[in-house]
């Protein structure tokens, strides 16, 4: 029996590299579509030879995205990006690649698409990230109707997450400033993202959901910068930086080719509704997962920062 093909648009990120595993578990055959085959020439450790394939792409080039579709049986769309670049436009990854991926599927044998956006995607937001997030979701489910849509929180888990080891890095720093402290968010562990993805293939007649996903926990931003603080064994001063100060801040950081903070368009987003599950569509629970506890989870991966790294976590008593 010929095993089924899935292709995975920004597979090599954080959410695709946690996915292939499971996917190859299950005997999909995959195809990886990145921007450098020979940059992610690692996850093809995660499989026997053949098992996984790397494609690598231009997004400019609309024929290399129909030869990467053509035969496959689910199609997986994971590009994203956090910040605007010169060459990289939220409106031309987040709005206009969903629409050509989503036609071409149409005109294919394609099964099912299933389409990664965010919690929080608003036509109504002052976010431009926002707001492309939810046109890239109406472009998609308007061109195939065999589309799921998975809109996760705040996703963590190791490098290159770059959320959790980001304020563990600022720990450096003895004060951190933060805008809007009590800003609420529900970060999922991207473990749990990629099973919501595997369920949400296997499921039958879920065309057209949306899946908001989430953790067990709601934090504000204070806490769960305190959560990291004290998963590395540190003790920060985190003050409330006036928001006016914070988008002048975020302003400077977006002239720089990697902002180093907030960019003036995530400042704008801590400015609006939260980042929670709204209980207005399927969760996690929809899809039989059990959501792991995020604070028990990153200290595998944030240990490195600890003064003594893994060995600070022995016991007196373990020998070594």
């Amino acid at each position: 029996m010929k095993n089924k093909i899935v292709t995975m648009f920004g597979g090599s990120g954080q959410i695709g590299s946690n996915l292939i595993g499971p996917l190859i578990k299950k005997n999909y055959r995959v195809i990886c579509v990145t921007r450098s085959a020979f940059q992610n020439g690692h996850l093809k450790t995660q499989a026997t030879p053949g098992a996984i394939e790397l494609l690598e792409w231009n997004t400019e080039n609309l024929s290399e995205v129909e030869n990467a579709i053509k035969n496959s049986d689910f199609v997986i769309n994971l590009v994203g990006i956090l910040y605007e670049t010169r060459k990289q436009k939220f409106h031309k990854l987040h709005a206009k690649l969903p629409e050509a991926i989503a036609k071409i599927c149409a005109r294919s044998s394609v099964e099912k698409l299933i389409h990664i956006s965010a919690v929080g995607s608003s036509n109504e937001s002052r976010s431009l990230y926002q707001q492309s997030k939810f046109q890239g979701e109406l472009n998609t489910l308007k061109n195939f109707k065999n589309t799921v849509i998975i809109r996760p929180s705040v996703v963590v888990g190791p490098p290159p997450e770059n959320f959790t080891n980001l304020f563990a890095k600022l720990s450096f720093f003895p004060v951190i400033p933060i805008p809007k402290l009590t800003y609420r968010m529900q970060p999922v562990y991207v473990a749990d993202v990629a099973k919501a993805i595997m369920k949400a293939i296997e499921l039958k007649d879920n065309f057209g959901k949306i899946y908001e996903i989430g953790g067990p926990k709601i934090f504000t931003f204070k806490e769960i910068i305190q959560s990291i603080m004290q998963t590395i064994g540190k003790k920060r001063l985190i003050i409330q930086m006036p928001m006016p100060l914070a988008k002048i801040q975020s302003t400077i950081f977006d002239l720089l080719p990697f902002p180093p903070l907030l960019t003036r368009d995530q400042v704008e987003i801590l400015s609006e509704q939260d980042n929670i599950v709204s209980n207005n569509h399927l969760t996690l629970k929809d899809l039989d997962i059990e959501p792991a506890d995020v604070e028990k989870a990153m200290v595998k991966w944030l240990v490195r920062f600890r003064d003594r790294g893994q060995f600070s976590l022995e016991k007196p008593n373990e020998k070594s």
